[in-house]
């Protein structure tokens, strides 16, 4: 797959952020582009400015290791961001091929009974398994109450960001609402990196750029960052308010997929009302619906 858009976009939005005060460099109020020139950055990495202006349209091919590393340097990126940038070169040079999750030829994944025998025997906190798109593949009783309305939505699987980004009952669900909007396309533009060629996850971003302007303008950024564990903030339907961390853990079973796991602080409102939300998941009427 050609990535040239996607690594040009992405290096041009990275140099764009960084002013020349913030890598020793003299400023001067005559600067007609935001950021760092190309050819500051050249400087900065040790490569002709024509070879930088190479990598910057999107010719990854062929960089070397060690270009790759002083690039992500002049550019202060993170280890996010330099992942990310590793990532768009193994893409362009096809070494992706051998790294990415395998694909299931249109199979559905469905979970291992042994692995959901693992998801309903956590009883405290929701718990659920999800690939890079953000489709909940399997979860026990608890994520399915917490994420009650997403699971109605009739989307199938359910999608995290498709509820995010495009249910109005989703802006009072998540507290934080910007913030974990924001962490939603982290995951998608790393997974977009990580596997370029899934046909799922392209028209996933199709369909969200073309309906909702908040996800497309976060989408234009070419912001990642690493989330593997976090706090976030849920005001439910049934009842209120509810205050989760959440550990996010890589299955070896199943590359790709990860299991994450929310709990609520012992003893806290958000524990109380998490056994409230379990007993309510648990009842009759509940389970008919």
């Amino acid at each position: 797959m050609d990535n040239r858009d996607e690594v040009r976009e992405f290096l041009v939005s990275r140099r764009a952020k960084i002013t020349p005060e913030q890598t020793g460099l003299p400023g001067g109020p005559r600067r007609r582009v935001p950021g760092l020139r190309r050819s500051e950055v050249a400087a900065l990495a040790d490569v002709s400015v024509e070879y930088y202006a190479k990598l910057e349209r999107g010719n990854l091919a062929g960089a070397s290791p060690t270009v790759l590393e002083a690039v992500a340097h002049a550019l202060q990126l993170d280890d996010a961001e330099r992942a990310h940038l590793l990532h768009l070169a193994q893409t362009a040079e096809g070494a992706d091929v051998l790294t990415r999750p395998r694909q299931r030829s249109g199979k559905q994944w469905t979970p291992h009974r042994s692995l959901q025998w693992t998801l309903d025997a956590i009883t405290a906190g929701p718990a659920f398994v999800t690939n890079g798109r953000l489709d909940l593949l399997a979860e026990n009783q608890l994520a399915r109450a917490v994420y009650s309305d997403m699971y109605h939505s009739g989307s199938r699987p359910p999608n995290m960001a498709r509820h995010q980004f495009l249910t109005p009952a989703a802006r009072r669900f998540y507290v934080d609402w910007d913030l974990a909007a924001d962490i939603t396309v982290d995951v998608l533009r790393t997974e977009a990196s990580r596997n370029p060629h899934d046909k799922g996850l392209h028209d996933l971003v199709g369909e969200l750029s073309t309906r909702s302007d908040e996800f497309r303008g976060r989408w234009g950024a070419h912001n990642v960052r690493r989330h593997g564990t976090g706090v976030k903030r849920f005001h439910h339907p049934v009842v209120g308010e509810l205050t989760l961390t959440w550990e996010s853990m890589a299955m070896a079973a199943a590359p790709g997929l990860a299991l994450v796991v929310y709990t609520a602080e012992p003893g806290s409102p958000s524990a109380e009302r998490l056994e409230l939300l379990a007993s309510w998941a648990a009842s009759p009427r509940t389970a008919e619906g």
